[in-house]
């Protein structure tokens, strides 16, 4: 049905589990209309259906404005509708044993019989996967500083908590449903949805719960606290900070929902459960409440949003602290998707883990909660640790943007240009892959010792600059980041993600998503264990060496008793050490993921 006008798709547990696809609705939410009060638009229900039909869509982050003051929103790169609300007076769902059921809240007749035709001619393959391509890191070093600001504002007692993000974003005129339809089977998120419309489309692959209304009883499920799922659950339950963290987020939801639920019906338990979600166990609590019977879903949603668990404590006060430290406007990001439906009620899931497209951009957010203790260069590297499975399961890397080009430094030492050839081949190669283009013959200065620095961007000249060569303190401090799926085989000039996890001082070293090193921020990585000189392989995670002393190439995670070097061009082979422990780092293991669902 993804050519069909306005077609979607929700999988997981909606309504009981199973799926919901519909397409070529009634009407549309018009301009100017309120979006919390047309959910309340619906008719009577009709006949025995589960769903039958009702209003689909979005509500985006910014609707905030309409239940609070807030600040203006930060610049949006791609703006997106703030709601998309269609009515459909029909729906196929499948049932959780597989079954499916054309369920109607009007006439039957030829609409059925349309679907039947489609459904026919339907081909049974999945669309094919995306063609490989690339996000591009964010401004590293704006996140870093945003939750430094934040971390001295809570600190100052302003607020308890707040949740920041940032977005990564990426070229893309591909299929938004085959994006979705090939995400959807690896992550089986919660809570997934996919909508596409003529401006643009979703897909989200949600974990979370925002509020679910059968009848009058409401529910809320939010997500805070993350182990990876290889972990024993009941670690992340006995875990004081990040229960701590949780009941900080519970006590909110059980305030919104105090707002417009009937007195004594706010019930929340003890203790979260872990539950498991695609790769992570998440900490998670059912908060339920009994609606008064004045209050509807309007009045409901105006009590509630945005989700409590992407904004922070006390909400509001987060939500202008949100919007004066994030670089872009969030969109469908941090709100909600879902429908409302005369038979089914209300059921949003909160809006994370969402890819939105638009105007030949496709972007992603991912964020986490801020607390007194948060480390902003650790804060950042979570982000991307969060993104990574889910732009994989796209057929997607995170890499630096080429369009800034690529660059190469060698060494000048008395009137010799040190490995000239080597340097101007993998230039060469890199502009040739990355560019289609042919490196020109480069003339290199050698009439004085120093840097060389040799600089291509597409469709411009070379250029070469000069500078000292400036001896580096000894030992090289490391500080282990994971930067999953590396940088790549490419010296690109976009360098952001680097320096933003250089902010300390110390120089990154980049690990992958399962612990394999990869290499230091500036040089190649060696490491002497009983007396053989090993370092990491050049299957494309990393910068190719041309200075390298001859050493076992292995897939290496980092052991006591290592001995540490860096190779360089300009610094040759050199001594490190990892940092301080005290910076809360296990070298070798990845971080555990930030203890937001965002």
């Amino acid at each position: 049905m993804r050519d069909e006008p306005y077609a979607f798709a929700l999988t997981g547990r909606w309504a009981g589990g199973g799926a919901i696809v519909g397409a070529s609705p009634r009407t549309l939410l018009a301009p100017g209309d309120d979006p919390f009060a047309r959910l309340e638009d619906l008719p009577s229900p009709r006949g025995d259906a589960v769903v039958g039909g009702g209003w689909f869509g979005w509500l985006g982050y910014g609707l905030g404005s309409l239940v609070e003051d807030l600040p203006p929103s930060p610049p949006r790169p791609n703006p997106l509708p703030a709601a998309h609300l269609a009515f459909y007076d029909h729906v196929l769902r499948m049932d959780p044993d597989g079954k499916w059921w054309f369920e109607s809240l009007g006439e039957v007749g030829a609409r059925l019989e349309h679907l039947r035709a489609l459904l026919a001619a339907a081909p049974e393959a999945v669309p094919p996967a995306p063609t490989a391509f690339s996000f591009h890191p964010p401004g590293g070093a704006g996140h870093v500083a945003a939750v430094q600001d934040c971390v001295e504002r809570i600190a100052a007692g302003e607020i308890f908590q707040a949740n920041l993000c940032l977005r990564l974003d990426a070229t893309f005129d591909g299929d938004v449903a085959a994006l979705f339809a090939h995400a959807m089977p690896q992550l089986k998120p919660a809570y997934g949805a996919c909508f596409l419309t003529p401006w643009g489309g979703i897909a989200s692959l949600s974990p979370e719960l925002f509020l679910r209304r059968e009848g009058r009883v409401v529910t809320t499920g939010p997500i805070k606290g993350t182990a990876p799922r290889d972990q024993d659950p009941a670690a992340l339950e006995r875990s004081e900070k990040d229960r701590a963290e949780h009941v900080m987020i519970v006590d909110l939801m059980r305030n919104d929902l105090g707002r417009v639920a009937e007195y004594g019906s706010v019930e929340a338990p003890e203790r979260p459960d872990a539950q498991p979600h695609s790769g992570v166990w998440h900490l998670v609590s059912e908060v339920r409440a009994r609606l008064a019977p004045d209050h509807g879903d309007a009045a409901l949603l105006r009590a509630t949003f945005p989700p409590g668990s992407v904004t922070g404590a006390p909400k509001v006060q987060a939500m202008k602290v949100i919007a004066a430290l994030e670089a872009t406007g969030r969109e469908v990001y941090t709100g909600a998707i879902g429908f409302a439906s005369p038979h089914a009620g209300l059921e949003l899931n909160v809006a994370i883990r969402t890819f939105e497209a638009h105007s030949g951009h496709l972007w992603l957010g991912a964020g986490g909660g801020i607390v007194a203790d948060s480390d902003p260069e650790a804060e950042l590297e979570e982000c991307l640790v969060k993104a990574r499975p889910l732009i994989a399961a796209i057929n997607g890397t995170i890499k630096p943007d080429p369009s800034l080009g690529v660059f190469d430094t060698l060494l000048v030492h008395d009137g010799v240009a040190v490995n000239l050839q080597a340097h101007l081949a993998r230039l060469a190669r890199s502009v040739a892959t990355l560019y289609g283009e042919t490196l020109p013959e480069i003339d290199v200065p050698t009439d004085r010792d120093g840097a060389v620095r040799i600089t291509y961007v597409p469709g411009a000249a070379p250029t070469v600059k000069w500078r000292p060569a400036k001896p580096r303190a000894l030992p090289i401090v490391l500080t282990p980041h994971v930067v999953p799926g590396g940088l790549g085989e490419h010296k690109f000039s976009d360098r952001r993600l680097v320096e933003a996890l250089s902010k300390d001082g110390t120089t990154p070293l980049l690990l992958d998503a399962d612990g394999t090193v990869l290499e230091a921020g500036w040089a190649t990585v060696l490491i002497r264990r009983d007396g053989t000189l090993y370092t990491p392989r050049e299957d494309g995670r990393i910068l190719p060496s041309t200075s390298r002393p001859d050493a076992e190439p292995a897939d290496l995670t980092l052991e006591p008793g290592d001995e540490l070097l860096l190779s360089s061009s300009l610094a040759g082979v050199v001594p490190a050490v990892l940092a301080d422990a005290s910076r809360e780092r296990r070298a070798g293991t990845p971080r555990t993921p930030s203890r937001t669902g965002a």
